[in-house]
């Protein structure tokens, strides 16, 4: 666990198992801890590390505003402080949109890229229910009733049939000591939904692999798979059992997936 600080700005990091650099970017209102269901196995085979984007977490709040773009050239900054010319990237949601820029923009950082449920650009529905969660937020919704409604967007039916890990799951998300507040939340919707890089994602060179949930109805394949097809060196692949938070939903599966696509030559 560690700090860096650079422009006034601090970032939270943590570093897991040795080997080649993996590094994983968390999704809009999540942080390093995100990816706990994976981070053991994959630190088995790779020098894992996770961080806090900033507004989130243990890194600094964010009360301006930010970009995607300012979030990618965060990556960078951790990147060059850690001493990696490159890694193997892993972006999730709004973190996919973050690896997205930082492969077209820094092409030589990015050994393979791998992309779960995550688009280049949000359509108009998934802005419209951004927003609305935003709206919900500044309306002061209970946080239970909050955190509930953003559930039935990223887990899959068979979640809710669990009472007891829904209440955990809940009570998890409305008890955490490092919670968003509601401008930072406000400030990566609008990052996410000013991001667009459908005209130059052909730029991205690396070997990437498209990693979709089966029941996700943020970005489902129907939806996004177009998008991604100017990607010259590109594979999908669709996860059962899994929402939008695969990673979550089905760790064994999407892990064993990750560690297949980097272990290929």
């Amino acid at each position: 666990m560690a700090i860096i600080n650079f422009d006034s700005s601090s970032i939270y990091f943590e570093e897991h198992g040795k080997g080649s650099p993996l590094l994983l970017i968390a999704g809009l209102a999540s942080d390093s801890q995100s990816w706990l269901p994976v981070i053991d196995k994959f630190a088995k085979h790779f020098r894992v590390i996770i961080f806090d984007n900033r507004g989130v977490g243990r890194s600094s709040k964010d009360d301006s505003g930010i970009t995607i773009e300012t979030m990618t050239d965060d990556c960078v900054k951790l990147m060059r402080h850690l001493k990696l010319s490159s890694v193997y990237l892993l972006g999730h949601s709004m973190g996919g949109m973050i690896a997205m820029d930082l492969a077209i923009r820094y092409p030589k950082m990015v050994d393979k890229l791998m992309l779960e449920a995550t688009a280049p650009k949000i359509n108009g529905r998934n802005t419209e229910l951004f927003y609305d969660w935003v709206s919900y937020l500044k309306a002061g919704m209970d946080k239970h009733l909050w955190f509930r409604n953003v559930f039935y967007w990223i887990f899959s039916s068979e979640f809710f049939e669990d009472k007891e890990m829904l209440t955990q799951a809940l009570t998890m998300a409305v008890d955490y000591p490092y919670p968003q507040s509601d401008t930072s939340f406000e400030n990566q919707v609008k990052a996410i939904s000013a991001f667009d890089c459908i005209s130059e994602i052909n730029r991205i060179k690396s070997p990437a692999l498209i990693i979709y949930g089966e029941e996700d109805m943020l970005f489902p394949s129907s939806e996004t798979a177009e998008l991604f097809k100017p990607v010259a060196r590109a594979q999908t692949i669709t996860i059962s059992k899994a929402s939008h938070s695969i990673h979550m939903e089905n760790p064994k599966d999407f892990m064993n997936s990750v560690i297949k696509f980097i272990s290929r030559t």
